[in-house]
């Protein structure tokens, strides 16, 4: 019965810290990649698409991403999608694929991005540390009906602790990584 909190806790801990790797992903670092585009989406034939379901994009150069659309007809909707979403760049068309340019970012929207990233990597944090808080309840629960001892339940939430405390490292581990991604030049 504590074994397998200890299973439900630590997968929900590891989908925190897959969430925290997934947002972090969508942030600009001043080199141009794919997973930029994961949150757009388009207009298409009246229904809200995401971009990486109508074309495909690859990233030739650090500064670049080209996006080809599988639909042609879908370019002048794409562009305008890129152009109205959050990333700040300004695509351009040749009438068959999308070019956009990723201009270095400036010092100071680096360092919003490193604010955003920080944030991110907060509530990353406290919904590991609500798991953790979610487990204690359920051992205590435990202790008041006689399923465990009050010694069962201590070992517990020291166990509980130190998983809590091996995700959070993780986090703030790939917090480091994307800051210095973002402040690289």
């Amino acid at each position: 019965m504590v074994q397998e909190l200890f299973a439900q806790s630590e997968e929900r801990m590891k989908k925190a810290v897959a969430a925290v790797r997934s947002e972090f992903a969508s942030v600009r670092t001043g080199r141009a990649s794919a997973a930029l585009f994961d949150r757009i989406t388009v207009d298409y034939y009246g229904t809200k698409t995401p971009l990486k379901q109508i074309a495909s994009i690859s990233t030739p150069e650090a500064q670049l991403a080209i996006i080809q659309p599988w639909d042609k007809s879908a370019i002048s909707a794409i562009e305008k999608a890129i152009m109205t979403s959050d990333l700040g760049v300004t695509p351009s068309n040749d009438g068959n694929v999308i070019r956009v340019p990723f201009p270095p970012l400036s010092e100071e929207r680096r360092k919003d991005f490193v604010k955003l990233v920080k944030k991110m990597a907060e509530e990353g944090k406290v919904s590991i540390r609500n798991v953790r808080h979610d487990a204690r309840d359920e051992l205590e629960v435990m202790e008041d009906e006689k399923m465990i001892s009050e010694d069962e339940r201590k070992r517990a939430e020291k166990k509980i602790d130190e998983l809590t405390d091996k995700y959070v490292k993780e986090i703030d581990e790939i917090l480091k990584k994307k800051e210095q991604e973002i402040m690289e030049v």
